[in-house]
């Protein structure tokens, strides 16, 4: 189930950092099946229709696939690794999974949160 709105407007926006000199990629679209356009149209829609997007006219993009889920269902995913490989580099990125994995390996409970579109 979909958020029924967006959270309060922080006094920062978020902004994707660009090496020098690059500019954000213009990826065309993946060619897609009859059922997935159709897909695709329902969960944007949905999308538009909470508020969590809005309609762009941006000279750039990223295409969409779709990737089945256990149930059946399928989850929208957005290729963004034409634009990860032009965006600055975090100075202080997140743990790398194993190694935390390793500092967990004591541990004695474990917390497994689902956060739909929420990656």
């Amino acid at each position: 189930e979909l958020p029924k709105e967006l959270p309060p407007r922080r006094a920062i926006d978020h902004k994707i950092e660009l090496e020098p000199g690059t500019r954000p990629p213009a990826k065309a679209p993946y060619r897609m099946a009859p059922s997935e356009l159709m897909e695709l149209r329902k969960q944007l829609d949905e999308l538009l229709n909470a508020g969590l997007i809005q309609p762009s006219k941006a000279p750039y993009g990223a295409p969409v696939l779709f990737q089945k889920k256990q149930d059946g269902s399928m989850r929208m995913c957005v290729d963004y690794r034409a634009l990860n490989k032009v965006t600055v580099k975090n100075k202080y990125p997140v743990p790398n999974a194993a190694d935390l994995f390793d500092r967990l390996s004591k541990a004695s409970y474990f917390t497994k949160l689902d956060l739909r579109s929420g990656y």
